[in-house]
């Protein structure tokens, strides 16, 4: 009997899960930031129920939106069993909001006419971020797609007699026509159109796991759909085409359907 108890209590250690291996987090937990993390290998991991990819070597990221709420709870389960789960604090922020009454109608509102063009249009960018590819390059720190003034910010926006604009998701960066624009990470191109309606010439790089750079109002595309670009390769020229006031740049990051800050994911701006 007692070589059974042996043998029974030897069984139930090897069935009961391991403790999980330690997990890391880097990034800003604020509206807008991206969360670079790493467990182990095979684990499963959710934010707030949403599944989060997960790298062949333990990497994964992920991210919190313009508006979201004060915390978001994140939960791992390793290859054993064990789960961990943790309440992520997010950092909230005030958006500069602009109101501006008295614009004629069309200025604020497009011409019936060009609404297919516009289903159109989303339909490509939404196919394009569709892709959820293994690349890591989002893993490797970011630069700036241009030198130049900036001149728009993350989360702001316009209420334009009394209608609230979607808010702008990029960062500009303001540059004589014709200044170069290069890839702020490693990817492949996966849509390269010379003229959309409000984005003007535009480019949107896979950096894999769902995180995408999206660059607008470009007056030249030297890229096409399929290439894989290397970071820091000239990849279109700074324009003025779509909807602009002036020439720049607008530059975007996704997770998915998330929008993030691409300011917070490089340094002050360099020097020209």
């Amino acid at each position: 009997m007692a070589r059974w108890a042996v043998l029974l209590l030897f069984y139930a250690f090897m069935l009961e899960p391991v403790s999980a291996e330690p997990v890391t987090l880097e990034g800003p937990r604020i509206q807008g930031g991206m969360i670079v993390g790493k467990a182990a290998p095979g684990s499963r991991i959710s934010l707030d129920g949403t599944p989060v990819k997960l790298g062949s070597d333990g990497q994964f990221v992920f991210g919190f939106n313009r508006d979201a709420p004060a915390s978001a709870r994140l939960e791992i389960v390793d290859p054993s069993g064990a789960m961990q789960t943790e309440t992520l604090t997010i950092m909230q922020r005030e958006y500069d909001i602009q109101r501006i009454d008295g614009l004629p109608p069309k200025k604020v509102t497009p011409r019936p006419e060009v609404y297919e063009r516009l289903k159109r249009e989303r339909g490509m960018v939404a196919q394009a971020r569709a892709q959820d590819t293994e690349f890591l390059h989002w893993a490797k720190p970011f630069i700036w797609p241009a030198t130049g003034r900036v001149s728009g910010i993350y989360g702001s926006q316009r209420i334009l007699n009394g209608k609230p604009r979607q808010p702008h998701y990029g960062v500009d960066v303001a540059a004589p026509k014709g200044t170069p624009v290069v890839s702020p990470a490693a990817g492949v191109v996966v849509l390269a159109q010379p003229d959309f309606y409000y984005e003007g010439g535009i480019i949107i790089i896979d950096h894999g796991h769902r995180i995408m750079s999206t660059l607008f109002h470009l007056q030249t595309v030297d890229v096409e759909t399929g290439d894989a670009v290397t970071q820091g390769q000239p990849i279109a020229t700074i324009g003025a085409t779509g909807r602009a006031t002036g020439a720049h740049v607008d530059w975007r990051i996704n997770w998915g359907a998330v929008r993030l800050d691409a300011a917070l994911l490089v340094g002050p701006m360099p020097t020209p």
